[in-house]
């Protein structure tokens, strides 16, 4: 029989548990408690709360690097729209969520990393109704990530384009916890053995990678990038316009698949990469098939740029 273990119980034995990716977590916050831990095996969501079941929540990924959060007002005001667009209230200030934030990252006590930021409907229920839900939660994590070596920006990556339908105009513009979209393309290119794969909507244009933005320079040395219609508005993409517009014309429009035999470059812009070359499309190489002298320059001015205004703890 399976055994009933009292809460008591139960607790201890959730300390005995192994724990997957236990060492990568250094701190976790969670609303209901109002406080920070720092022991991954109690790291839990209610089975209940609508982030988990219907995933009905939204949710921002953070760097930190040299003890310094990265563009982080950027992300909260990027966190606090997706919400809105999801009519879901957030439970507590940006101002405060701000110095939460700071918190964790001081409690990990380590230099680099990124932080999770989710805020969910809330427990309540098993339905999909919100009114199950009495009040949103916030969870907030700082982990470790391993950092991409020289020779990796170097070598660039690998594209094709993906089979999974683009996301619907409405759901692409959030950034939501319902990111299985992103999870098959991931799969993709697992069964492909390349790196990203790229989605394109119904006539044919390039819209973005699986979680982060695509940017290209075409036939005219034109820094290009999609409209952001199909598309996640990304800070690191947001901020790579804004620098590129210093040494060379930039614009926003859309880019058929066509055009893709013909671009000098193709570039990752997202927090994960900052920014990374692409050097081959569905086995053909772009322009000389490596990474390309705008992509290298970008990737040195965003890294500048994101430090000169990060924000210390």
């Amino acid at each position: 029989m399976i055994p009933v273990l009292s809460a008591d119980a139960w607790t201890e034995r959730l300390k005995t548990l192994r724990r997957p990716g236990a060492s990568s977590i250094l701190a976790f916050y969670e609303h209901r408690f109002g406080a920070i831990c720092t022991d991954a095996r109690l790291m839990l969501v209610p089975l209940d709360d609508h982030l988990v079941h219907r995933g009905d929540g939204v949710f921002e990924t953070i760097r930190f690097t040299e003890r310094k959060v990265i563009h982080l007002d950027a992300h909260l005001h990027r966190l606090a729209s997706s919400a809105e667009g999801l009519d879901l209230a957030l439970p507590c200030s940006l101002e405060h969520l701000r110095e939460i934030i700071l918190e964790v990252a001081r409690a990990g006590n380590e230099p680099e990393g990124n932080l999770r930021v989710l805020v969910g409907r809330g427990p309540g229920g098993f339905g999909i109704s919100p009114s199950e839900c009495p009040e949103p939660t916030l969870y907030v994590a700082a982990y470790r990530v391993e950092p991409h070596s020289e020779e990796w920006y170097a070598k660039g990556l690998t594209a094709f384009r993906s089979e999974v339908p683009v996301k619907p105009a409405m759901l692409a513009r959030l950034k939501t916890t319902n990111y299985l979209s992103g999870v098959l393309m991931t799969l993709e290119a697992m069964r492909k053995k390349m790196d990203v794969a790229l989605s394109f909507d119904a006539d044919n244009c390039l819209t973005e990678a699986a979680i982060a933005n695509v940017a290209v320079v075409d036939a005219q040395g034109t820094l290009v990038l999609p409209e952001f219609r199909n598309a996640l508005a990304g800070t690191v993409a947001t901020k790579a316009m804004e620098l590129a517009r210093t040494f060379m014309p930039v614009q926003m429009r859309r880019i058929p698949e066509a055009e893709l035999e013909s671009i000098q470059e193709m570039m990752i812009l997202g927090t994960a990469h900052e920014c990374v070359g692409v050097t081959h499309f569905e086995g053909r190489p772009i322009g000389n098939g490596k990474t390309g002298p705008v992509a290298h320059k970008l990737r040195k001015l965003i890294r500048e740029a994101l430090l000169a205004t990060g924000e210390p703890f």
